[in-house]
């Protein structure tokens, strides 16, 4: 599907003012927490995901570009910014269909976080590196520089994105596609977005948005924090909506992007619906739990004391806390009643081969199951756990490191000023009817039905 930038539309610019251009606030939260009110509805409803993986019947952006002739890249010479997730449906690299593509002419591959294989831990740099198989030059979006430059752009005709996103705000596959469309548009080069699934579903919003003083490497996008969108959908937001790409307006308005569609996915699959083989986004990210828990523990674990994974298994499910048992964890947990998820003692070894428990997080009722909430619940107890507040001795770093993640600098004012005491309730209303009107209003990107 082609997708030009062009005149902005009039109630949006209303829409990036109301929702993306200012930053958050809460109604003014008493000193103490009432008890729990009831969670508001969430904004889709949805069945339990599919423990059994069906025959799939969607076709990859990849997959749609290859059965229509190419047509979209043929006789251009185009770079290409993916990584080790980047196959087809069949499990095929996208770098060698689009080497081996007639009538194409790829040049250069682009890796971002992680590396092209996948295999660098989170937040390492890493430098240019050439590609084995092809020959083709690597050039690093998570080094010395986090945007193509002109030089590499230079002898290209189109850039053809191809990430696979987990739909979390903080995952860098979408600032590094977003950074990429402002080097592109800057420098007259069209990029060519491969669409493929948002493991969540396309119906799952929740979190709070980006403050604009938090925009950084780990979040580009002045969205919830589970955006709801695939990498395409993203794509035409920021291609049409005036103040998201740093480029002048008339650079944006003449920039040129294709985002390729898949076929067969609708909004409400989750990864196990699609049918699809999920092969690793990054070292900690390896499978649909691992992305579930991301969104649910990522931001809980940050410098509250409380860590994920047991060993180096269930990363973002199992959760610890240093002078606290897995059952003294569930108990505390368990007495919170948060909507959706329950809390088991799994039995395994430890580094001895000795046996033991961790404490696991389910989502028992999907529709019940606000994503982040359990990580600010986590935050409150780490306030119990480590009084009076560890949050308020964090140093600058740590404090814009927490800050850049999370997005919200209400919640942060609130939570150093009343630690355990601070009102969620009232936040999570909030940044409930926030998402509901972002989900209203990006609907006009929606490439998927329902």
């Amino acid at each position: 599907m082609t997708f030009r930038a062009s005149r902005p539309l009039l109630c949006l610019g209303l829409f990036f003012v109301g929702l993306f251009g200012c930053s958050s606030t809460a109604p003014t939260p008493p000193r103490a927490t009432p008890p729990r009110a009831a969670a508001p509805a969430p904004v889709a409803t949805l069945p339990p995901p599919r423990a059994t993986p069906l025959t799939s019947s969607v076709q990859l952006g990849i997959d749609v570009l290859a059965a229509d002739g190419f047509r979209a890249v043929k006789g251009k010479r185009i770079g290409l910014l993916t990584h080790a997730a980047g196959v087809n449906r069949e499990g095929r690299s996208t770098i060698e269909i689009l080497y081996k593509a007639p009538g194409v002419k790829l040049v250069s591959l682009f890796a971002p976080e992680h590396g092209l294989d996948g295999s660098i831990k989170a937040s390492v740099n890493f430098g240019d590196d050439r590609h084995i198989p092809t020959g083709l030059p690597v050039y690093s979006l998570h080094g010395k520089n986090r945007k193509p430059t002109a030089a590499q752009l230079k002898n290209l005709d189109a850039l053809v994105v191809d990430l696979q996103d987990i739909g979390v705000r903080s995952y860098t596959f979408n600032v590094v596609m977003r950074y990429a469309m402002d080097s592109c548009f800057a420098n007259g080069v069209e990029v060519v977005v491969l669409d493929r699934p948002n493991p969540l579903g396309g119906l799952k919003v929740d979190g709070p948005h980006l403050d604009r003083a938090w925009m950084s490497g780990v979040g580009a996008f002045r969205i919830p924090y589970v955006h709801g969108l695939t990498m395409g959908e993203l794509a035409r937001m920021a291609a049409d909506a005036p103040g998201v790409l740093e480029v002048p307006e008339a650079v944006r308005a003449k920039g040129r992007l294709q985002v390729i569609p898949m076929r067969g996915w609708k909004r409400s699959m989750r990864w196990p619906e699609t049918g699809l083989k999920f092969l690793p986004t990054s070292p900690l990210v390896r499978d649909f739990p691992a992305v579930v828990g991301y969104a649910m523990t990522g931001l809980g674990c940050e410098y509250s004391g409380f860590r994920h994974g047991a060993g180096k298994d269930h990363p973002f499910r199992a959760l610890s806390y240093k002078g606290k048992t897995p059952a003294q964890l569930k108990a505390d947990l368990d007495r919170l009643a948060i909507p959706g998820l329950g809390f088991r003692l799994l039995p395994l070894k430890d580094a001895q081969g000795r046996p033991t428990n961790a404490l696991y997080v389910d989502v028992m009722d999907w529709n019940a199951w606000r994503p982040t909430q359990l990580s600010f619940e986590l935050m409150r107890l780490a306030c119990r756990y480590a009084p009076p507040n560890p949050y308020a001795r964090l140093d600058a770093k740590s404090v814009r490191s927490f800050n850049i993640h999370v997005g919200s600098t209400a919640w942060w004012d609130a939570l150093v000023r009343d630690g355990a005491k601070v009102n969620l309730d009232n936040f999570e209303a909030d940044w409930a009817a926030r998402c509901a009107t972002y989900q209203r209003q990006t609907e006009r990107y929606w490439l998927y039905p329902r």
